[in-house]
């Protein structure tokens, strides 16, 4: 497998550059869309978590996180300027 390929896993090899990477993509953002994104990160987690461990199907679990998830996209998209 080459660099940044995907294992019989799902996980990417090479984790921690690519995550060193997101970190560094991260930090170049506003601090109140990193308090978004970090609040983000924790509640769906922890929801996730919650859901499947109550033994609901795992589809349902993905979309009832992907709603949420839009919810948090909407809040830091009214933070980003409108370019004109």
């Amino acid at each position: 497998m080459d660099e940044g390929d995907v294992g019989g896993t799902g996980n990417a090899l090479n984790g921690g550059r690519s995550s060193r990477h997101l970190q560094l993509r991260l930090e170049a953002l506003p601090p109140e869309i990193q308090a978004i994104s970090w609040k983000a990160q924790v509640r769906l987690c922890k929801c996730y978590r919650h859901l499947t461990v109550r033994g609901k199907h795992v589809n349902q679990v993905v979309v009832a996180i992907a709603r949420e998830m839009a919810a948090f996209a909407w809040a830091i998209a009214r933070l980003v300027p409108v370019a004109a």
